[in-house]
């Protein structure tokens, strides 16, 4: 990377007025004090719509921010970045929060951004950044001294950054940096020398740290030797593209038993709305090809589509958490949500695809070692609660809106916690990708134990190392009372847009209720469901004319279970389309998606961001409360619709 930068282009303010943004694609120039309000929470749904996401190279520097809102508008065209000369992005908080995706940097870089001024990022997006040359910066003079002409060192971009981050970032990238590298076979380290308390996430990096570190202390870069490493079909022919461009072909593949490639997000493209209507289904047969070719030239496991109808065996997570990942193990993936894995105790996190490609043949992965955030939930929560209203309840804070647990573990804990079945504990870790964190985690217990024995028949005895210590350090702790949370909605827009549900005042009417996705299409979810739609049917209900219900499997052994248990012909009497197991609807590709901006769902997914289930209006709830407002034809909780009848 140049020693220095300077600009020589043009400043792009994601200003949250529509006419500034056009104003500025026109040509016209402007300072930071005249574009009004920054747009905060800019997410890479946004700046990369799924739609765009079908090639992974400068192709994608056509598209950068062509699913950005400005003031409830979509200003920015196909070709307009590029063609308008920009080269500096500047925006307001948590700047590129959701997906891991590194389709959005990679479509910035390709169009010309090479510097992105924002007041916060997003730890996965600004990692992303890193590894592929794109400077990043939250101070604001900077940006005042490159308008005012002046050349600036690159180590002014290095500031606050750890020690390996700058070594990368000096490097160009982080494939460059690993080319450099010797990366030898990882150490069984066990118990450390050093023995202040520590939180199980900490101890859990302790013994997984490269053989070349000793100990790390928080804040410091470091690499971690993976004992899974994950791309799902978005992903997995870009991290095998920069694989073969860095380190040949074939490629050095370490431990390939221990890599996973999932077939999911894209199995129902030919029944996805945009994907069909605009043509896409060459672009998705592209990435497919991608991902089985990389099965095909490598010894890995694969988990790919059914043959006799649209779907797959399962969504990335859900099969993580039901066949691979155990506690104390470092599990990373091309997803953001691969924190669903540490409800068993495991350090889980989201990385980029040049992370994964680099770790495919290291076998190790980059992070920071976290704060921990403690969550002591005590209590019992009310019939009709669950983790996803506790989750969404945490999204509203205003501590986590404003980007204050960026990057940190969310550690769970409490007696709550501790009466939750790992499906539900999967729920709250699911979701720290909204929460802004590292990842989340719980101490595992005997519940799972008797889960992991349950779904894969394994009998893991739970050693005494795996609990955070007493006495251990946390950057806060956050106490709950369970017995006071409410049944939760996110408006739509952002899965932060927290509200009561009894709060509304006034109906809503639903066209789309979904169930379904990593975070609400597990066994227990369906339970819920399944309790719902019985009351329902019990009672002559069926969903509406106007509303139609999708309940999509997390994975087929979901489905198997539903099947043992007698839940399917509930479903269907009330007028459930039931969908074999894929991401869906959540992943805008496929039934649940939304087809006109008339359109409103309430869903049990994980975000809610523009244009993440097409262009309607999304809510965000509990399983029980979408079940309950797709027999009501609006949005009301289970609680409500059985005091309506």
């Amino acid at each position: 990377m140049n020693d220095t930068i300077r600009l020589t282009g043009r400043v792009l303010y994601l200003s949250d007025t529509p006419a500034i943004i056009r104003a500025q694609l026109a040509g016209e120039n402007f300072t930071r004090e005249g574009v009004g309000p920054l747009r905060d929470n800019v997410s890479t749904d946004e700046i990369t719509p799924v739609t765009v996401m079908l090639c992974y190279d400068e192709r994608l520097g056509r598209y950068p921010y062509v699913g950005f809102r400005s003031g409830g508008e979509l200003p920015v065209r196909q070709d307009e970045i590029r063609e308008g000369n920009f080269q500096v992005t500047v925006a307001g908080k948590r700047y590129g929060k959701g997906s891991s995706r590194e389709s959005s940097p990679l479509a910035e870089l390709s169009a010309g951004i090479r510097l992105i001024v924002a007041e916060s990022f997003e730890r996965i997006y600004q990692q992303n950044c890193d590894n592929i040359g794109i400077l990043t910066t939250t101070d604001f003079s900077v940006l005042d001294r490159l308008i005012a002409g002046e050349t600036i060192s690159i180590e002014e971009f290095l500031k606050g950054r750890d020690a390996l981050t700058q070594e990368i970032i000096r490097s160009g990238g982080l494939l460059s940096y690993s080319k450099s590298q010797t990366w030898p076979a990882p150490l069984d380290r066990g118990e450390q020398s050093v023995k202040e308390p520590k939180t199980l996430v900490e101890k859990i990096i302790e013994r997984h740290l490269h053989p070349g570190v000793e100990i790390a202390a928080r804040g410091e870069g470091v690499f971690l030797a993976a004992d899974w490493r994950f791309s799902h079909d978005y992903f997995t022919g870009m991290s095998a593209h920069l694989m073969h461009r860095a380190f040949g072909k074939p490629a050095p593949l370490f431990a390939p038993e221990h890599i996973v490639a999932f077939q999911d997000h894209l199995v129902f493209a030919p029944e996805s709305i945009p994907h069909v209507r605009d043509g896409l289904l060459s672009g998705v047969a592209n990435l497919q090809d991608a991902h089985t070719s990389f099965g095909r030239d490598y010894p890995v496991r694969m988990h790919g589509a059914l043959h006799d109808e649209p779907g797959s065996e399962g969504i990335c997570h859900a099969l993580m958490a039901e066949r691979y990942a155990l506690p104390g193990q470092v599990v990373v993936g091309t997803d953001s949500h691969t924190t669903h894995s540490g409800a068993l105790g495991c350090l889980a996190f989201g990385a980029g695809a040049t992370e994964i490609a680099n770790s495919w043949v290291t076998g190790y992965v980059r992070c920071k070692v976290p704060e921990t955030l403690r969550i002591e939930i005590d209590g019992t929560l009310r019939a009709g609660v669950t983790a996803k209203d506790v989750v969404l309840h945490l999204l509203r804070m205003d501590m986590i809106r404003s980007g204050g647990a960026i990057g940190v573990v969310f550690e769970y804990g409490g007696t709550a916690v501790r009466a939750m079945s790992v499906d539900e504990r999967a729920t709250l870790t699911n979701m720290v990708a909204e929460l802004g964190g590292f990842t989340g985690i719980v101490e595992p217990d005997a519940n799972t134990v008797a889960f992991l024995k349950e779904r894969r028949g394994v009998d893991f005895k739970l050693e005494g190392w795996m609990r955070s210590d007493v006495g251990a350090s946390y950057r806060n702790v956050i106490h709950l009372d369970a017995r006071l949370i409410e049944p939760m909605l996110a408006r739509p827009g952002d899965p932060g847009n927290g509200v009561e549900a009894a709060s509304l005042t006034s109906d809503v009417a639903i066209n789309i209720a979904y169930g379904g996705s990593c975070t609400a299409g597990k066994r227990e979810d369906f339970d819920s469901y399944y309790e719902v739609l019985r009351w329902g049917a019990e009672r002559g209900l069926k969903v509406p004319s106007g509303t139609r219900l999708y309940l999509q499997f997390g994975t087929m052994d979901v489905r198997r279970y539903c099947t043992s248990q007698g839940y399917l012909s509930v479903f269907e009497a009330v007028g459930a389309t039931l969908v074999m197991p894929g991401c869906g609807a959540c992943a805008n590709c496929g039934p649940g998606q939304s087809a006109t901006a008339e359109d409103v769902t309430i869903s049990a997914i994980n975000r809610n961001f523009p244009g993440r289930s097409g262009p309607g209006d999304v809510w965000l709830a509990s399983p029980f409360t979408v079940a309950a407002s797709a027999l009501a034809g609006k949005i009301t909780t289970f609680e409500q619709l059985m005091a309506s009848s």
